[in-house]
């Protein structure tokens, strides 16, 4: 039972246990491990693989005002985790174009800086859920004024593969830019991959938080990598899976973006990685995708629920398919 959260509805670990409600009614025991992809959540399922201690950190928010951030230091002091989320993420605005032009990373710096203070090696920055455009400049000059990373190793926690150059258009406009907006944006964007040390255009997952990857890997040399390759490897997906029958899975909304590195594709891919062959389900919020796409994508079976009792009664549904087929393919097996 491996779902990322329902954006604005639903937390990772609540949809976890309400669909395993749903399966254990049916007589399935369910391994619950809820993910996250680099977007709000990561900070608390890397937690669990981690351990650590959450520390509140003052910084500066999206549009200048004061908002606390968050940041994980984990048990060994080797590991922090930060989410951009916590700092300049669109949850502490409300959209507009003047809010749009004006957001900036540097609470995301400084969260940074703040966690390299703390004597760690190594960084993981989820970077969903943000409010800006940037292109990392907050965020950048936040770290340089606070001595840089100072061999610190800064992984990016991507849940997209687009480039610099698109962040404006495809994701500026849920952030509150009109068309107008957008223009400028990529505009500003080009200016600064100009000026920047290397040129993130082109390269895949530098537009994430409105080019805020793009910018930490040009200006800083941050690694950027899938944030949910991170998650599954911290969690032990691969060895869980190989123990089980199917994998349930899910995210707010199936769309074209899951493919991208979101939960749902992310999970499919370590699924057949770990050479199990295991039948994958989805129970989503929403679903743009038809039945074949659904199919191409490596999904067996896709449910939609949104409210907990829907979310139950999907994981009750899918618990007696789960039996049957299992059963069907290996009499008198159990339904684990």
């Amino acid at each position: 039972m491996a779902p990322d959260s329902f954006k604005g509805t639903h937390a990772a670990d609540v949809v976890a246990a309400s669909v395993a409600a749903g399966l254990r009614a049916a007589g399935v025991e369910p391994v619950s491990m809820p993910l996250a992809d680099g977007g709000e959540g990561t900070l608390d399922v890397l937690r669990g693989a981690h351990g650590g201690t959450v520390h509140d950190v003052p910084v500066t928010g999206p549009l200048g005002a004061p908002v606390t951030g968050r940041l994980l230091v984990s048990a060994d002091r080797r590991t922090a985790v930060v989410e951009t989320a916590s700092a300049s993420g669109l949850t502490l605005v409300v959209p507009h174009p003047l809010g749009a032009w004006n957001a900036s990373t540097r609470g995301t710096g400084e969260l940074v800086a703040a966690a390299v203070a703390s004597g760690v090696g190594r960084i993981l920055l989820g970077v969903g859920g943000s409010a800006t455009t940037d292109g990392g400049a907050g965020a950048i000059g936040s770290i340089l004024e606070h001595g840089g990373l100072r061999g610190t190793h800064l992984e990016v926690l991507c849940d997209v593969t687009t480039p610099f150059e698109r962040a404006a258009a495809v994701y500026a406009p849920q952030k509150g830019a009109d068309a107008a907006t957008v223009a400028r944006l990529e505009e500003r964007l080009e200016a600064l991959a100009r000026r920047l040390p290397r040129d993130p255009r082109g390269v895949p997952r530098t537009g994430c938080a409105g080019g805020l990857s793009g910018g930490l890997w040009a200006a800083l040399g941050a690694e950027l990598r899938p944030g949910i390759e991170v998650v599954l490897d911290a969690l032990g997906f691969d060895e869980a899976a190989r123990g089980c029958v199917a994998v349930v899975t899910g995210e707010g909304r199936l769309d074209g973006q899951t493919r991208e590195g979101k939960v749902v594709a992310g999970v499919v891919e370590a699924s057949g990685r770990s050479g199990a062959g295991l039948p994958i389900h989805a129970v989503v919020g929403q679903s743009l995708l038809g039945d074949a796409e659904s199919r191409a994508l490596g999904l067996s079976s896709v449910t939609v629920a949104s409210t907990t009792a829907e979310l139950v009664e999907a994981g009750r549904r899918l618990g007696r398919r789960i039996l049957d087929e299992h059963r069907a393919a290996s009499p008198g097996a159990g339904g684990r």
